[in-house]
C-alpha cells in the first residue's frame, strides 16, 4: 500500500468514528491550490475541519502533535477558501478544527476544537 492508501484507509476509520459519535460527513480530502482539508463534518449547526494523523510508531511523536503551527496555517487558508466557495453570500456557520489521531494499533483519539486562528 502507498502513502496515500494508507491515508485513505485512516481518514476512513476516522470518518466513520466521527459519524458514529453524531457528526455528518459533508466531504473529504477538500482540496485547493492552498492545499487540502482531510475531512470536513457538521456537528449540529458547526462546521468541523478535521486533519487526521496517523503514526505507526511514536518513534517521531503522536499524531495529534505533527499538527503544528504552519500546518494550522494551511488549514485555516483552505477552511476559507471553502467557506468563500460554499457559502458566497458570507453567512456561514460557526466553525471549528479539530484532530483525529490514530495510533498503531488502531486507537482513534479525537481532539474536538484542537486549535484556534489567532
Amino acid at each position: 500500500m502507498n502513502k496515500r492508501e494508507v491515508g485513505t484507509c485512516y481518514e476512513e476509520q476516522a470518518a466513520v468514528y466521527l459519524q458514529h459519535i453524531g457528526m455528518e460527513l459533508l466531504w473529504r480530502n477538500f482540496r485547493c491550490h492552498i492545499g487540502e482539508i482531510d475531512l470536513i463534518l457538521r456537528d449540529g449547526d458547526t462546521l468541523v475541519f478535521t486533519e487526521v494523523k496517523y503514526r505507526r510508531t511514536e518513534d517521531y511523536g503522536r499524531g495529534e502533535v505533527h499538527v503544528d503551527k504552519r500546518k494550522q496555517r494551511t488549514i485555516f487558508r483552505v477552511a476559507e477558501e471553502f467557506l468563500i466557495r460554499s457559502f458566497p453570500d458570507g453567512n456561514c456557520p460557526a466553525c471549528r478544527f479539530d484532530v483525529v489521531a490514530i495510533d498503531g494499533d488502531g486507537a482513534v483519539v479525537h481532539y474536538p476544537d484542537a486549535f484556534w486562528r489567532e
